[in-house]
């Protein structure tokens, strides 16, 4: 997120899966680590791709608004929470300031937990989503 370019992940590199990754924190390497060699990284998303939305990682309070904005502005058809502290604010779920999951925000698709969750785990959603 911090680049201020959003970019998507044409994750099997034939437009039919395009991925955004909203990576907060730690989950966002097993995020990186999941994307297939053949996945293309692009600046707008493939006509017809069905838009997925990650978010992995702990998502706090003031970062919450600029989350579900991304979100709403993506239109993204699916939205995966991905990790402990995506899912439920993990370890970390009794701070004051940790948002206590992405569906407090969003409606969410799919919940892949774990701390971290395995990379493949990411994988096979997305092939579900693909069909």
């Amino acid at each position: 997120m911090g680049t201020g370019q959003r970019q998507f992940i044409d994750w099997f590199g034939d437009g039919s899966v395009a991925v955004v990754d909203l990576a907060l924190a730690c989950c966002a390497v097993e995020t990186e680590f999941a994307v297939p060699e053949q996945a293309r990284r692009l600046l707008t998303p493939p006509q017809g791709a069905r838009l997925v939305a990650v978010v992995s990682g702990t998502l706090t309070d003031a970062l919450s608004g600029i989350v579900k904005e991304e979100i709403d502005n993506l239109e993204a058809s699916f939205v995966v929470s991905f990790g402990a502290c995506a899912c439920a604010g993990g370890p970390y779920w009794d701070a004051p300031s940790v948002t206590k999951g992405v569906d407090q925000l969003v409606a969410v698709d799919r919940y892949i937990a774990g701390c971290p969750p395995p990379p493949s785990a990411l994988t096979a959603v997305l092939e579900e989503v693909r069909g």
